[in-house]
């Protein structure tokens, strides 16, 4: 595998095998709602998951792993990740995609393609680079990127025709650019997702069928009415006094009118507006960053935290997880994602504080699990593909020490981690982490 000889890893005799048989553990499936956890055993032959009941019969010459009473869970997916662009390095990317991995990260959706991307995909596909299942945007649609509709409508044209999975919407566009490259989006069957541009607005983006919402990205603006100009600031912060509670129950039920998905990546906004910026600076995961982006990192979040008010960044907070739990609970299609890595969001470890996000907003942690297993399938149309433990399904997969139904921090208690048949254990993720933080502290 390219990545582990990047790394400097050595795969284990397992890591090669070609099936494997889980004994001795629960299996916590991802199907419907509440997950239960079972006794039962696990075959994987190839990439596909065989069969799942009592007293499997192994596959021969399979490599058994006892689960030793532990838990497995389908994989988890990143949907609001980042992939390093060329011009970062291969070994940079290299260590994202295992960081992801080491923290039972098997898919993640790239929010911010790159023609490069599109060959990684089938690499990683292919298992010639070890990394999560990759789904890609193109280059983003933005104010500096898209000048008029027709740039707009030849941009998709662009994507679409390139391969890319989806198009990425940052801030910027006109109203007049959004809509012709909407238009021209469905024309060639291609979702796009992301922000929402100020012009656009909330309501607009639905009607006209955005895929996903990131960042929770026009809500506050929606929750204030007759709003006007944009000095909202960062993620619409300045605007918590003035928005109505009371519309809430609208705004939501638009979101559930319009299909749309949303991905709320609360560690992000939690990092900005965090009562105690030094305990973000001090996290022990941020050691495997990049001194010179830890430091970007911390000068964008001192820069930008500085002049917040600290009691109006805790309602801010607030409204947010007020917003998660009506959204959740009317039945929107949740999705786990944090942005990593951006402002110490560290790649996969902060999939796991978006998990503990999602369950101090009022989500059960089977809840919060289901947010990165089964409906990321069903965003993609894959049900069938990955998001739970059946038969026929990709064996992805992760093992966990102790329950996660029982507490969301079992989600961290990682024994190993299963790719569609590639199996990395402890030792292995551990000798990979250990690489990475060892460059970053030469």
């Amino acid at each position: 595998m390219l990545l582990a000889v990047c790394l400097g890893l050595v795969g284990t005799q397992a890591s090669g095998a070609d099936a494997y048989h889980f004994v001795n553990g629960h299996l916590i499936t991802g199907l419907d709602g509440e997950p239960a956890a079972e006794p039962l055993e696990l075959t994987v032959s190839g990439e596909r998951i065989t069969a799942v009941g009592a007293d499997l019969a192994s596959p021969e010459s399979a490599v058994r792993i006892d689960l030793d009473g532990g838990y497995l869970i389908p994989g988890l997916t990143e949907m609001h990740a980042h992939v390093p662009a060329p011009d970062q390095g291969d070994t940079y990317r290299d260590e994202v995609l295992f960081l992801y991995l080491a923290n039972g990260i098997t898919t993640i959706r790239g929010m911010l393609g790159h023609p490069d991307h599109l060959r990684l995909r089938e690499d990683i596909a292919a298992h010639t680079v070890l990394g999560p299942r990759l789904f890609t945007s193109g280059p983003s649609f933005n104010g500096s990127s898209v000048s008029g509709p027709d740039e707009a409508r030849q941009m998709v044209a662009d994507q679409a025709a390139a391969g890319y999975d989806f198009l990425k919407i940052h801030p910027g566009l006109t109203l007049a650019e959004y809509d012709a490259m909407s238009a021209a989006a469905h024309g060639r069957g291609i979702p796009f997702a992301g922000h929402v541009p100020a012009e656009v607005g909330l309501l607009h983006a639905l009607a006209g069928g955005q895929a996903s919402i990131d960042h929770l990205d026009g809500y506050v603006q929606a929750l204030v009415p007759g709003l006007s100009g944009d000095d909202s600031g960062l993620f619409a912060i300045g605007l918590t006094p003035r928005a109505d509670g009371a519309l809430i129950g609208s705004v939501v039920a638009e979101t559930v009118a319009a299909g749309a998905a949303v991905v709320p990546t609360e560690t992000l906004l939690e990092n900005f507006a965090a009562a105690d910026p030094e305990s973000v600076f001090d996290r022990p995961q941020n050691v495997y960053l990049p001194p010179d982006l830890r430091e970007r990192y911390r000068e964008r979040l001192t820069g930008t935290g500085s002049g917040l008010n600290r009691a109006s960044a805790a309602r801010f907070l607030e409204l947010r997880k007020t917003l998660i739990r009506a959204l959740h609970d009317s039945g929107a299609l949740m999705l786990l994602g944090s942005d990593a890595p951006q402002i110490y969001n560290v790649p996969g470890f902060s999939a796991h504080r978006e998990l503990t996000a999602m369950v101090a907003a009022g989500l059960t942690p089977a809840q919060a699990l289901v947010m990165g297993t089964r409906n990321p399938a069903i965003f993609f149309g894959q049900e069938t593909e990955f998001g739970q433990l059946k038969p026929g399904m990709a064996a992805d997969l992760v093992w966990l020490r102790e329950n996660p139904l029982d507490g969301i921090a079992g989600t961290t208690t990682i024994e190993g981690v299963m790719v569609r048949g590639h199996w990395l254990d402890r030792a292995e993720l551990d000798a990979g982490l250990a690489a990475i933080a060892a460059r970053n502290t030469d």
